[in-house]
């Protein structure tokens, strides 16, 4: 494949800010996303877990923590062009989350090093990734499958890199494989090889990268590619109205979506209110969505401790029960940054 031009930033937002009339929480407070924040750094923090803390405080504005971390991420890049890798670490998409916190980075210092790193990210998951036959990236090192988390963590950085046509590709390639448009939900994982399922239980935070991800590569696509970018919002919105349909009354979902008999979860409520907000804000999603996500957002505030962990989300280290996470950290606070620009 033929390596393109490396374009710095990410694309703003498509269309202007409407105000949000509904009734909501209040504001949290200063010292409140002070303590989420807090208790996201303290973490140790895996590729996709850096990348995703760093687009927190990217869409925060907060243009130094961005700085910091895209650091820490060119720090740790691979020979290959990988992102934030420690040691062991075998994604292949995974990496690419901490792209777009480095590509602003070098926008904002005009480090040389850090838009370097960023081309080294590119190249890697435009030449040299393995992939399937059609091109769609696999989403780890040791074997063939196409997961739902490589939603969020390779096409947007793709997109804000100017390479929109290929992140709609991965979007598409993705999709074809695990979207289910019965149950208007994705499935987790995609073995290439067998051509057959790892596993096709509707994940509730692999839906809300979905989902999430689909959003901000929205809001990337520019004009010329509005039938893509109609395309993946109607996407988006059927993930989301597939995720709805299983919202519990206490604002919260299910861990996989449609099985009551798996435990409670937060983080995919603060992802689905995430992308109603932007999806709002943008205008590929109408106002009607606001009530519910006001709900999922109140929901999310009642699940913060004193110390600021967003507790009863997916858990790491091995995400197969409630606790704490880093992306449920990062997802607060992606939540609130997008509620505060709806006014």
């Amino acid at each position: 494949m033929k390596r393109r031009s490396f374009v710095q930033g990410a694309a703003a937002a498509v269309a202007a800010p409407v105000s949000a009339t509904l009734a909501s929480p209040p504001l949290p407070d200063v010292e409140m996303l002070t303590r989420v924040k807090r208790a996201m750094l303290s973490m140790q923090r895996a590729s996709w877990e850096q990348g995703v803390a760093a687009q927190a405080f990217l869409e925060l504005g907060d243009d130094e923590q961005v700085v910091l971390m895209a650091k820490e991420a060119a720090l740790r890049q691979t020979k290959e062009g990988r992102l934030s890798v420690l040691y062991t670490d075998n994604g292949v998409t995974d990496p690419a989350a901490s792209g777009e916190a480095v590509l602003r980075a070098a926008r904002s210092t005009g480090d040389d090093d850090l838009k370097q790193a960023a081309e080294r990210m590119a190249a890697y998951l435009l030449e040299t990734a393995p992939r399937a036959a059609d091109g769609t990236l696999y989403h780890t090192l040791n074997a063939p499958e196409i997961w739902v988390d490589s939603m969020y963590m390779a096409p947007p950085f793709l997109a804000a890199a100017g390479h929109h046509e290929e992140a709609v590709r991965q979007l598409d390639g993705m999709g074809q494989r695990l979207w289910n448009a019965e149950r208007r939900l994705h499935s987790h994982r995609w073995h290439e090889g067998r051509q057959q399922f790892v596993t096709a239980k509707a994940w509730g935070v692999g839906n809300g990268w979905a989902m999430a991800g689909l959003a901000r590569v929205v809001d990337a696509v520019p004009e010329c590619l509005a039938p893509d970018r109609e395309r993946l919002a109607r996407r988006a919105k059927e993930t989301l109205d597939g995720c709805l349909a299983h919202l519990r009354p206490d604002g919260l979902f299910h861990n996989v979506i449609d099985d009551p008999d798996t435990f409670v979860e937060t983080n995919l409520s603060q992802m689905a209110a995430y992308t109603v907000f932007r999806g709002v804000r943008s205008g590929w999603l109408p106002r009607s969505y606001l009530p519910r996500a006001l709900e999922m957002r109140e929901a999310a505030h009642g699940k913060v401790d004193a110390r600021g962990y967003v507790q009863g989300v997916c858990g790491a280290p091995f995400f197969d029960a409630p606790g704490r996470a880093t992306e449920g950290q990062a997802f607060f606070l992606l939540m609130e940054a997008a509620h505060a620009r709806l006014s």
